[in-house]
């Protein structure tokens, strides 16, 4: 299928899905969040994809909403009509049934940097940038900046990088936990890829389930993770897969897991 706004490129077990707009430093116009849910519909349905890996082309991440359409006023229903539709690509992503790794370089600033905290890991350069820059133009925040940033940072850090704007590098991305990882900016995609790989080779159907109990985890008291756990392990147990590990651990040689 051929996207205006986006790349999708599928090696490996691993789809990359590359925002394309760089002229606009990847900024989200409402095409690329209509082509992006359409583009993890149509990931999602392949089976042979393990790994998800989303970027930006040109150098930059995303630099969150396409500031040249807001010359114009809107009115309120507008806005929050624009935001209902990023608020369905958010939930597709954090809840997306399969490993997701964004990788950044440059800006991912604006609802570019709460789209890549939909991600699961975060892989860096380091000329990367990341802000949450709304109040700069007068707006609120929004891509469940508000949800995802306390529970990666911490609230007092999420309040100083709202209330603030401030942009920060990518060394203090990793010192607040912000990011998995920092790399030079020439060996991104080859450690990222190395990642994606490694997680690719893991059990499809574990780790799917312990990426459902992981995002139900901060709604969710002790005791009904326990449950979740018990019976994601009934499912897991009762799998093809468990059933070549354990041969492959006792025959000393790497598995090979096929998602049954």
């Amino acid at each position: 299928m051929g996207y205006q706004t986006l790349l999708v490129d599928r090696a490996d077990a691993i789809a990359t899905l590359t925002l394309n707009r760089p002229e606009a430093r990847n900024a989200l116009d409402l095409v690329m969040r209509r082509e992006m849910l359409a583009a993890l519909d149509e990931i999602e349905a392949d089976p042979d994809v393990r790994v998800v890996v989303l970027t930006g082309a040109g150098g930059h991440f995303c630099a969150g909403g396409d500031v040249k359409t807001m010359r114009a006023r809107h009115t309120a229903a507008e806005g929050r009509g624009r935001v209902e539709l990023l608020n369905r690509l958010v939930l597709r992503l954090v809840d997306f049934p399969r490993p997701t790794i964004v990788m950044v370089d440059g800006y991912a600033v604006g609802a570019g940097s709460n789209l890549a905290l939909c991600c699961d890991l975060v892989v860096a350069s380091d000329r990367a940038r990341f802000g949450e820059v709304f109040c700069a133009i007068g707006l609120a925040v929004d891509g469940g900046g508000t949800w995802l940033l306390p529970r990666v940072v911490g609230m007092a850090r999420a309040r100083e990088l709202i209330f603030t704007g401030d942009v920060i590098d990518a060394a203090e991305a990793a010192r607040i936990g912000l990011v998995n990882r920092v790399v030079p900016a020439a060996e991104l995609e080859a450690v990222t890829r190395a990642l994606a790989r490694k997680i690719a080779a893991n059990p499809p159907l574990a780790l799917r389930l312990d990426k459902h109990m992981l995002n139900r985890a901060a709604a969710s008291d002790l005791a009904g993770a326990l449950d979740l756990e018990a019976y994601s392990q009934g499912l897991a147990i009762a799998s093809e897969d468990h059933a070549e590990g354990v041969a492959a651990f006792f025959e000393k040689r790497p598995p090979r897991f096929t998602g049954r």
